[in-house]
């Protein structure tokens, strides 16, 4: 039947009909299966099937001129591109919550409005019915995860910023230290939701290139003190070192998580084995419910000496929330956290074990050709247990030319927050144009609104989202600052904000984050006016 639906490409030949005005076309397009989506001569959206917008999901909006490129992953997206001009086949994780591995295919059409047609297919279709039924419930948990993820940063950054400004307001000494407990608590929350972003593969990231061999070698010092006298730690570094990008605290965490998980292993003492190496892959290899796709990769390994893995639960240890020692106090997230970061940064994981003989899981990380990036001016994060802040600092934005006066427009769909934050930009001294969607936004600049000194808005919003709103807005005003904020990261928003000068604050942040961020985007003449 798939391929039967597939043949609507010789049909619309036949037609030669423009989907904009072409009921029938756009009938036969939305009863097809799997995604499709008609492309112009630019390979840029112009209709799609809901199934396509079903993958996509809310993260990813789908909308016309999209290129089609931006579906995928970002580190995919030359491949991809390359491939489907080719007219190849080509497998890549969709921009979106959770990044599911789909297989997409262009046929040209030629027609004067249409380009070509789109056919994505999620990979698992292709897979046996076991492999399916694990990765769609892989799926299903890392996009409600994120999903999760999003309305709980929305419920801490209003946790933090009220107990924020009832501190400001003055309250006794008593008080004061209860609400800071508040705050505390409101990090440790912030913390465990990383924990789900990473698992769903939309935490926020700062991914640099960096010597693999010289990342491990800086946390073995610690990696020692932290297994204690009873584990002999074995570090066996390939020479010539090779380059990755990756986010370093990110990668510490990697590595802690699975030396901590096999030290856990090994209760009576044993052996930890560290070893870079590298691995030049001709052809799909399958990888649990996963294929390593054909690449060069530089590997990590960590093998411990412990019990192993019961093979009936080796399909689930990338699974959040699945532990084996829950009476110990496991959560279940540190196995799922690592998969996530692994995959969030285009690599990929497998493990390997036996009884009584331990278990050893493999990284492979796409090969970087380019030099290193100059070290890091702070030292990195020791520990997966230490709180980074809770706002990751985003991308600079250069600020704009010098503007007229105006309101600062504020759209956040969360009522309660877009309270807090209208009171905490009035505080620092701004005029605040607030309103509760896109579309409020644009009628009350239709109705005569003066024209706004910068855009703050929500990006996951009912209707219009934060990005499209940006866009309308900047149509008319190419100058326009635009800070965005949101609960899900630049990654799975599936565009690069630094070079459409949007800036991104993650959600939780505090009061006091959200005015440094906006006055960062502001000329120095505007941003101080308190």
């Amino acid at each position: 039947m798939v391929e039967q639906r597939w043949g609507l490409e010789s049909w619309l030949r036949g037609r030669g009909a423009r989907p904009g005005i072409d009921p029938a076309l756009r009938a036969v397009l939305e009863a097809a299966s799997p995604g499709l989506a008609l492309l112009d001569p630019l390979d840029r959206l112009v209709a799609w099937n809901p199934e396509l917008a079903r993958f996509a999901g809310p993260t990813l909006p789908l909308r016309p001129e999209l290129p089609v490129t931006v579906l995928v992953a970002p580190e995919h997206r030359d491949a991809v591109a390359l491939a489907l001009e080719a007219g190849r086949r080509v497998e890549a994780p969709l921009a979106c919550a959770g990044r599911p591995m789909v297989q997409l295919e262009r046929r040209p059409l030629n027609l004067a409005d249409l380009g070509g047609l789109l056919r994505v297919t999620p990979l698992a279709a292709a897979q046996d019915t076991a492999n399916h039924e694990v990765a769609a419930r892989l799926q299903s948990i890392g996009a409600l995860a994120g999903g999760i993820a999003h309305d709980f940063n929305n419920l801490l950054t209003a946790i933090r910023g009220s107990t924020e400004a009832a501190m400001a307001a003055g309250i006794p000494a008593q008080a004061d230290l209860e609400l800071r407990q508040v705050l505390e608590s409101a990090s440790r929350g912030a913390a465990l939701v990383r924990q789900l972003l990473a698992f769903a593969r939309q935490q926020a990231m700062r991914p640099r290139a960096l010597e693999l061999n010289g990342a491990v070698g800086s946390i073995t010092e610690l990696l020692r003190r932290l297994l204690g006298s009873r584990v002999r730690l074995a570090v066996e570094l390939e020479e010539p070192g090779r380059r990755v990008r990756i986010d370093p605290t990110q990668l510490d965490q990697v590595v802690m998580n699975l030396a901590l998980n096999a030290r856990d292993a090994m209760p009576e003492g044993g052996e930890l084995r560290i070893a870079t190496g590298h691995a030049v892959v001709l052809s799909p290899e399958p990888l649990g419910q996963e294929t390593l796709p054909p690449g060069r990769y530089v590997t990590l390994e960590v093998a411990d000496t412990g019990k192993g893995i019961p093979p009936e639960l080796m399909h689930r240890i990338f699974e959040p929330f699945f532990t084996t020692r829950r009476e110990q106090g496991g959560t279940g997230l540190g196995l799922s956290t690592v998969h996530g970061i692994v995959r969030q940064s285009g690599g990929f994981i497998g493990a390997g074990t036996r009884q009584g003989g331990g278990t050893v899981f493999r990284i492979w990380l796409p090969r970087h050709d380019g030099p290193a990036d100059p070290p890091l001016p702070a030292p990195r994060l020791p520990a997966p247990a230490a709180a980074p802040a809770i706002a990751t600092p985003p991308s600079p934005v250069p600020p704009p030319a010098s503007r007229g006066p105006g309101p600062i427009l504020l759209v956040e769909d969360e009522a309660p927050l877009l309270k807090l934050a209208e009171r905490a930009l009035r505080r620092a001294g701004f005029d605040v144009l607030p309103a509760a969607s896109a579309e409020e936004a644009l009628d009350l600049l239709a109705g005569g609104a003066p024209r706004p000194l910068a855009l703050v808005s929500d990006v996951v919003m009912p209707g219009v989202d934060g990005l499209e709103l940006a866009a309308r807005l900047r149509a008319a005003d190419p100058g326009l600052p635009v800070l965005l904020v949101s609960g899900y990261a630049e990654a799975a928003l599936g565009r690069d904000l630094a070079a459409e000068r949007l800036r991104l604050l993650p959600k939780p942040y505090g009061l006091a984050d959200l005015v440094t961020e906006l006055r960062a985007i502001l000329p120095a003449e505007q941003a101080e006016v308190s």
